[in-house]
């Protein structure tokens, strides 16, 4: 089997980004992975996104995937230890409220109660695949 073409997503709505979420369920990503640059009104973040699509054929791998949120305004973190910079995150799912159309709230939530909440001008979100693929030994798994 061929290694799938990297993923290239754009969110511009809570639509769009429903469907990025799908494909970072269960990302982990390292503490010192993120990055808020205030003065760019940017949120970056690194991740290791498991590949859910391949698990569907049996395969479980993971892919570095980088993603970067813009017009950020306001960031708030809960649950997580800036200064915790190897400690690392479990990403569970991402939601888009607006409140002040086109305005709104980006919650990015991990488990174990952690989460981050971006206000932003609107949603404007992008994510990218770099590099290839790797195997890793288990699939996520979660309580029903």
């Amino acid at each position: 089997m061929n290694e799938p073409v990297p993923l290239r997503l754009i969110a511009l709505d809570a639509d769009d980004l429903t469907v990025m979420s799908a494909h970072v369920q269960d990302a982990v990503v390292k503490v010192g992975d993120l990055a808020w640059l205030p003065a760019e009104k940017r949120f970056v973040l690194m991740m290791r996104r498991f590949d859910w699509e391949g698990a569907t054929e049996g395969h479980n791998r993971r892919r570095l995937t980088a993603m970067h949120f813009e017009r950020v305004t306001a960031l708030k973190a809960l649950g997580i230890d800036p200064k915790a910079r190897d400690a690392v995150l479990n990403l569970l799912a991402m939601t888009w409220t607006e409140s002040d159309t086109p305005a709104g709230e980006l919650v990015l939530t991990f488990s174990g109660g952690a989460a981050l909440k971006l206000q932003a001008e609107c949603l404007e979100a992008q994510l990218k695949d770099l590099g290839g693929m790797w195997e890793t030994a288990h699939q996520p798994r979660h309580a029903l």
